[in-house]
């Protein structure tokens, strides 16, 4: 699946277990899967650089607020 990561990958990518992938999937903190070969979900290598370039920083919960720099 060349240009494409499964939940695996991803995880690997993000230095995650797969299983942290998953939940973050369930709680739409990660981009909709771009398509589904059997019953996998892969994205699109340019849609996770895209994500990991305007996702928060570390330390970043939902439903916070950022302060100011």
């Amino acid at each position: 699946m060349d240009g494409y990561l499964t939940s695996e990958d991803l995880a690997t990518r993000l230095g995650v277990k797969r299983e942290s992938v998953y939940r973050m999937r369930t709680r739409g903190d990660l981009p909709e899967p771009d398509d589904t070969i059997g019953r996998t979900p892969v994205w699109k290598t340019d849609t996770i650089t895209t994500w990991e370039a305007d996702r928060p920083g570390q330390g970043w919960r939902k439903g916070k607020t950022r302060e100011p720099s």
